[in-house]
């Protein structure tokens, strides 16, 4: 059983900056792979970035390749999203997610576990 808790978002202006952190409970973390999926009012949760068990395999969704960089750190049990040059469309919640398994997945389906979300709000 893995609990997630997402922190680090906010209201940023077009071009800035943010960190997102997402905390992990439960002594496996390093045995699951992460993701970072959105949803903006009235669309679909999509797929953003995920990260293998590792951290040596990431993924991004093609609208932040080159803006968005995931990454983990198992002894703080800890993942992240370093958001740059942010876009009034990249505003959205933000939720985490983890799979019982070592590689990544951009599909939200096979994601077991969801945190409570963040909301990233990116002004114009």
């Amino acid at each position: 059983q893995v609990q997630l808790v997402e922190s680090g978002g906010g209201l940023v202006q077009a071009g800035g900056s943010l960190r997102l952190s997402c905390a992990a409970s439960g002594r496996t973390f390093n045995k699951y792979a992460m993701g970072w999926f959105r949803q903006a009012p009235g669309k679909e949760r999509e797929f953003v970035s995920a990260i293998s068990w590792s951290g040596s395999s990431t993924g991004y969704a093609d609208s932040v390749k080159g803006r968005f960089t995931i990454s983990r750190d198992n002894a703080k049990n800890t993942m992240y999203l370093q958001m740059n040059s942010l876009k009034p469309e990249d505003t959205a919640v933000y939720y985490c997610a983890a799979r019982g398994v070592t590689g990544w997945s951009r599909y939200r389906d096979e994601y077991n576990y969801w945190g409570q979300g963040t909301q990233v709000t990116v002004s114009s």
